[in-house]
C-alpha cells in the first residue's frame, strides 16, 4: 500500500524543515514497525519552526529524492521536534538531546539502543549519505550500488569540481572511456574548434588531471586538451606535448548526450548526472546497468518498458530529474 500519494502530499505537506520524507511521529509506533520489518529507526531531532540551518537541511538534504528513498526504504523514519512538549520532549530527554537545536540524526535499534554515534554538526547531503552507509554496514546490510555513486557525486559538488576538455576521434567513445574513471562525476560530449570533445568534470581529491590525461591517452581519447588556466596547460603539456594543448573556446553540446544510454529505455528513467555517466559506460561496454539504479528507479524502468508514454518520463541530462522522480513515486505508489 502506498503511504504517500500525490493527493495526500497536497493535503498534508511536511513543514519545510522535514523535507519530503514520510515521517512517523511516535517512537512507540516506530519501534513496533522496526521490529516487524527488521529495520533500524532513523530519528531526526529537528527544530520546527526552525532557524535557517534547519530549513536549509529540509530543503537541500531531506528533499533529495535518492536520500529520501534511502531513508524510507532501509530505515523507519521518525521525526522528533526538539522544541515541543509531550511525547517529543520525552524522547528528547531519553536520548539527552538539547532542545531548540540544529538538526541531529540518530540511528537506533527497535529497543532504542544506538546503532552508531549520532550525526550532528554536519548538515551536508553527503554527510547524511555517508552516515546512512555506515549505519547499513553496521547492521550487516549489503550496500546498493547507487549509494556510493550518490555519495561521490554529492561530496564532489560540495568540495568543488574541476573540469578538463579533451578531444578524440569519437566523443561517444570518449564519454564511455573517460566516464569510467573513478572520481569523474559528469561528462558532456560536444564540439570545440570543429573537433569532437568531451568535457570531463571530476573530483580532484579522488583523481588528478594527470591521471585523467594518462587514461585518455591510453584509450586514444586525449588527442588534445583545451585549457583556460596556466597550471592546467603545464600539466597537459607534460602528458600530451605542448603542441597538443590549445586555448579553450566555445563549447557546443552534441544533440545526443550519453549516446549509449540514449539508445535504451534507461534514458527515460529520472537519474542523477553521475548515475547517467556510469550507466552510459556500462551500456557502452555491453553490460546491464540495472544494478546501478535504486529500487524505485528499477520499478520505474520496469514500468517504462510497458508504457513509455508516462508523463514523468525523463530524458538524458534532464535538469528536472528530481521533480520527475517524486512524480513517478506517486504515480506508481512506490513509497511503501
Amino acid at each position: 500500500m502506498a503511504l504517500c500519494t500525490a493527493s495526500l502530499v497536497a493535503a498534508n505537506p511536511n513543514p519545510e524543515e522535514l523535507g519530503k520524507v514520510s515521517w512517523h511521529r511516535n517512537l512507540t509506533e516506530a519501534q513496533q514497525i522496526a521490529k516487524e520489518k527488521n529495520k533500524p529507526i532513523l530519528i531526526l531531532f529537528q527544530e520546527i519552526p526552525g532557524c535557517l540551518t534547519c530549513r536549509t537541511y529540509g530543503r537541500e538534504v531531506l528533499s533529495h529524492p535518492l536520500i529520501v528513498e534511502t531513508i524510507e526504504t532501509y530505515f523507519v523514519p521518525l521525526a522528533i521536534y526538539n522544541n515541543r512538549r509531550g511525547n517529543d520532549a520525552e524522547v528528547l530527554s531519553y536520548y539527552n538531546e538539547p532542545s531548540w537545536n540544529n538538526p541531529v540524526v540518530r540511528l537506533v535499534n527497535a529497543d532504542k539502543s544506538d546503532v552508531q554515534p549520532r550525526l550532528n554538526g554536519n548538515y551536508t547531503p553527503s554527510g547524511l549519505v555517508k552516515y546512512l552507509i555506515a549505519g547499513m554496514k553496521k547492521k550487516g546490510y549489503s550496500i546498493p550500488e547507487y549509494l556510493p555513486i550518490l555519495y561521490t557525486e554529492l561530496a564532489a559538488n560540495e568540495k568543488g569540481i574541476e573540469k578538463t576538455t579533451l578531444s578524440m576521434y569519437c566523443f561517444w567513445t570518449g564519454e564511455k572511456e573517460l566516464g569510467k574513471i573513478e572520481g569523474v562525476v559528469q561528462t558532456e560530449a560536444g564540439f570545440m574548434d570543429h573537433h569532437e570533445v568531451v568535457n570531463v568534470y571530476y573530483d580532484p581529491s579522488i583523481v588528478s588531471l594527470e591521471e585523467i590525461l594518462d587514461e585518455g591517452k591510453r584509450t586514444s581519447c586525449a588527442d588534445q586538451a583545451y585549457v583556460n588556466q596556466e597550471n592546467e596547460r603545464k600539466k597537459a603539456g607534460k602528458t600530451l606535448g605542448t603542441s597538443n594543448v590549445k586555448n579553450a573556446s566555445t563549447f557546443r553540446p552534441d544533440k545526443e548526450p550519453k549516446y549509449y544510454l540514449s539508445k535504451t529505455g534507461y534514458r527515460l528513467v529520472p537519474m542523477s548526472p553521475t548515475q547517467a555517466v556510469k550507466i552510459n559506460v556500462l551500456i557502452g561496454q555491453g553490460k546491464s546497468p540495472f544494478h546501478l539504479l535504486s529500487p524505485r528507479q528499477q520499478m520505474m524502468y520496469n514500468h517504462l518498458q510497458k508504457d513509455k508514454s508516462v508523463r514523468w518520463a525523463s530524458e538524458v541530462n534532464d535538469n528536472k530529474w528530481q521533480e520527475k522522480m517524486f512524480k513517478a513515486w506517486d504515480d506508481l505508489g512506490s513509497r511503501a
